[in-house]
């Protein structure tokens, strides 16, 4: 299975050509869009759920829901930003039901009256993004990683263009000011990116 990094551009017109045999009965032809895609929604749901294994969870769930809702897409918004809707609103479910159960280990655990030291194994990407919300990391992802314009994220994350402008300068803002230094690479760098 050939595998594409992410910021890779993907040919919208086989990609298109491929859900149209989806469409009319050709399974094996939906193996097009996995490939062009697979690695770079994995990539998307681990920043936002910041775990391998969930990712990997995710990206399955994903794929087989937008199989299933194929014909609900429309050609009027892009496939990219179609996908990474599907994508996005699946990794906040995840990430609710992570929260809830994390609230009923801690309430568990104070009702044993235990104590636990976690150790902070996190890397310098993880770091960054555990100071991050969800909405954060997603927009942070779109723009800077996957290069998406503020009218894409738009349609991905349901909202307007110019909302999420202000949103990204914020949180440019808000990196800039933490100032942490990494792997001697400093992050507020990485928030002046794409700006």
């Amino acid at each position: 299975m050939e595998r594409r990094s992410p910021g890779v551009q993907v040919n919208q017109t086989i990609i298109e050509e491929a859900i149209d045999q989806v469409l009319t009965g050709k399974r094996e032809a939906y193996r097009t869009i996995i490939q062009a895609y697979e690695r770079k929604i994995h990539t998307y749901c681990y920043y936002i759920l910041r775990s391998h294994e969930e990712a990997e969870d995710a990206v399955q769930d994903i794929f087989v829901k937008v199989y299933q809702e194929l014909r609900r897409y429309e050609k009027r918004v892009s496939f990219n930003a179609w996908l990474y809707k599907v994508a996005y609103h699946h990794c906040l479910d995840q990430v609710r039901k992570r929260k809830r159960w994390n609230r009923l280990i801690k309430l568990y655990t104070a009702l044993q009256t235990k104590t636990y030291y976690e150790l902070n194994d996190e890397s310098p990407v993880e770091q960054l993004f555990s100071n991050l919300s969800t909405e954060e990391s997603n927009m942070l992802i779109l723009k800077v990683v996957e290069q998406y314009s503020f009218e894409e994220m738009g349609q991905i994350m349901g909202c307007s263009p110019s909302m999420l402008r202000k949103r990204y300068e914020r949180l440019r803002k808000k990196l800039v000011s933490e100032k942490i230094y990494e792997g001697g690479i400093q992050l507020d760098e990485v928030a002046k990116s794409n700006g």
